[in-house]
Order: structure tokens, then C-alpha cells, then sequence
């Protein structure tokens, strides 16, 4: 039997078994405009985790990063927080809120998803086209909201040290605000049920790199009754629900199952293989996040190859449940990129070929 690489996603999420694990990697901007064509010979390459690429398809004289990605450029997105940018091609951090003071919060306007995004116009004319295009050729569908759509949100408005506080005081604007987002997420996520996506995104940093960034208690009380709002209808119309966080969040893995979450992307090392293996394996869809901070980018062939066995290994299993994902950011070097390529090549069918 061979699966569609749709239906291989699927069955994995939905723990039904599978032909090899998925592997997706992304490439951040920073990386592209740095290593270029060296790294343009390394996915071509490995066709098996970079499918149709072509060479030679990048203009890096004229790269265009997107808002908040510009190094030296101070950009106000469309709930009014601006970013400032030290490095082109990684995205910044937000240096003015718009409500660092409740008073604003009576004349504050939140934008229209139907017709604004985060930095720029909204196009749901051309979403609705794109995914059923993928949809026609047989391929896994997806849509979601913007990373940092509640929790970062919250302290992207107000100042993260504004938002701690507000967390401990519980000013009565603090809900206020969060029904303000709810509201806009929930439209945001009604678009995609409609569309008919096989999958629905979610991402925010939940997580630092030794604990999660507030207390369980707290989170059960202003964030996941949110997430449950959000998630839900898209468990009611048979879609699945991804969640990214970086950062260390097993304190929180119990809520966010309970939201609704099916596929989750933590990372590997702050969480340790070991506790996501004891405590998430076999409960939800792991879609593993690897190392971007010390083995891939700075460790040797041999260790990269290592970590990759050890994860699929402990993590992964013949009835499914276990997805590889990533990204490659600076200072990640080519022969590191090709040393994770080939790892997830030679690990990828392991629980399928007489290995596992």
C-alpha cells in the first residue's frame, strides 16, 4: 500500500498507521540570504524532504523580507504595536504598545480580519482559491491564525511586563481585552471551517526555556477557556488542531490536549526527549520541533544524526503519532542542513522497514 503524502499526514495525526514519518523544514529568510546557492545544492539533494525544489528560482539581490522582518526598520502593524528589526530576515520584537494604559482601551479599534491582516490586507477570495487548488491535486490543507494570536498578543498591546501584572491584579480590562480577541480570532477560524482546511494552525511561545511562561493556574483561567473557544469548532467540523510553542511546556500539555489540540509542536531539547516521550507520546500527535539552538547548528555530523535516531526512535511508533518538523536559522551552517536532511531520510521509515 502506498499513501498520498495528505493521507500519510492524516493517518499519522489521527494515530490510524503510516508508511514513513512526515518531515517538514522550514528555511527562514535570515538563512536563505546568507548561504544562498550553498544551500540551494543541499536541497537539491534531498528531493525526499524538499519535493519539487528547483535551483536558481531566488533573486538574493533583490530579497524582499516581509514587515517586521527589515533589519533597521520600524514597522507598525494593524493593531498598532510597532517592531523594531536588528537582523533582516528574522522577525523583531514589539518596542511600543498601543495599550500601555487601560484608558486607551475604551477608544482602542481592533481590525477587521475579513479585511486586514496582521501587516497588510486580507485576501480570503484568494485563500479560499489556493486551498482548494491543493485541494484538487491531492494535497493536505491547512490555514490558521497569526503566531502570537492570544498570549503574545496580550503582551504585544500591553507590554509584557504590563501583562504580568495584569495577570496577578485581574483589572477588569483584562477580560475585556480578551473577549475583544476572541471575538477576532474566532472569526478568523470560522473563515477556515468554511474554506474546508484539513488542519488549523495555532502558534504562540508559550514557553521559556526552563518552564512555561505563566503558572498552569494562570493559564487555565484567562488563556485556555480562549483556546477551548477557538479549537473546538474545528474538532466539531473534522479538522485537526495544530499547536506550536516553542519554549518548555509540559506543565502544560494536559490543558492544551483538553483545548483541543491534536497535533503538537514543542521542542525537542528544553522539553527534554525523554519527558515528552514519558508524558505526550501516544496522547497526542507529536510533531516534534528539532533542535535549532545546539546540535544543528553547531554540533558535528554524527551528533545531528544522533539526536534524529534518538527521536525517532523514542518518540515515534509503528500505529503513527510522531512528525519531524523544524527550521534552519543562523548561524546553521550547509553541511548541517544536509547532515539533518540525510538523518531524516534514513530515520523517516524506520518503524515501516523491518527496523523498529
Amino acid at each position: 500500500m502506498s499513501y498520498t503524502e495528505r493521507e500519510n499526514y492524516l493517518r499519522t495525526a489521527a494515530f490510524e498507521g503510516g508508511e514513513w514519518i512526515p518531515c517538514d523544514l522550514h528555511i527562514s529568510p535570515a538563512s536563505w540570504t546568507s548561504l544562498r546557492e550553498d544551500l540551494e545544492d543541499v536541497l537539491a539533494r534531498h528531493p525526499t524532504i524538499f519535493p519539487g525544489f528547483q535551483k536558481g528560482r531566488h533573486d538574493y539581490a533583490n530579497w524582499e523580507f516581509g514587515p517586521a522582518h527589515r533589519s533597521g526598520e520600524h514597522f507598525t502593524d494593524a493593531w498598532g504595536c510597532v517592531w523594531d528589526n536588528i537582523w533582516a530576515g528574522l522577525e523583531g520584537q514589539v518596542i511600543e504598545h498601543p495599550l500601555p494604559d487601560w484608558s486607551a482601551l475604551a477608544t482602542y479599534q481592533v481590525p477587521d480580519p475579513m479585511t486586514t491582516a496582521d501587516r497588510g490586507p486580507a485576501d480570503w477570495p484568494a485563500s479560499r482559491r489556493h486551498v482548494g487548488e491543493a485541494r484538487a491535486a491531492g494535497h493536505l490543507t491547512s490555514g490558521g491564525l497569526p503566531h502570537g494570536f492570544l498570549l503574545m498578543r496580550l503582551w504585544y498591546l500591553r507590554g509584557f511586563d504590563n501583562l504580568m501584572a495584569d495577570l496577578v491584579e485581574e483589572p477588569p480590562e483584562l477580560a475585556a481585552l480578551i473577549e475583544m480577541l476572541a471575538t477576532h480570532n474566532h472569526r478568523i477560524v470560522r473563515e477556515w471551517l468554511d474554506i474546508g482546511v484539513d488542519v488549523v494552525s495555532f502558534g504562540e511561545d508559550l514557553g521559556t526555556q526552563r518552564a512555561s511562561t505563566i503558572s498552569p493556574a494562570t493559564f487555565r483561567k484567562w488563556i485556555a477557556p480562549t483556546y477551548r473557544r477557538l479549537m473546538q469548532p474545528c474538532r466539531d467540523a473534522g479538522a485537526h488542531v495544530y499547536l506550536h510553542s516553542d519554549g518548555h511546556i509540559l506543565e502544560l500539555v494536559d490543558d492544551l490536549i483538553q483545548c483541543g489540540v491534536t497535533i503538537l509542536n514543542p521542542q525537542d531539547l528544553c522539553n527534554g526527549i525523554d519527558n515528552l516521550a514519558r508524558e505526550v507520546k501516544g496522547r497526542v500527535c507529536i510533531s516534534l520541533d528539532v533542535d535549532r539552538q545546539k546540535i544543528v547548528p553547531f554540533g558535528s555530523r554524527k551528533e545531528i544524526r544522533e539526536l534524529v535516531r534518538e527521536e525517532a526512535m523514542k518518540l515515534g511508533s509503528p500505529q503513527g503519532g510522531f512528525m519531524f518538523g523544524g527550521g534552519i536559522y543562523p548561524p546553521t551552517p550547509p553541511e548541517n542542513v544536509d547532515a539533518l536532511c540525510s538523518a531524516l531520510e534514513e530515520f523517516r521509515t524506520y518503524w515501516w522497514d523491518g527496523r523498529g
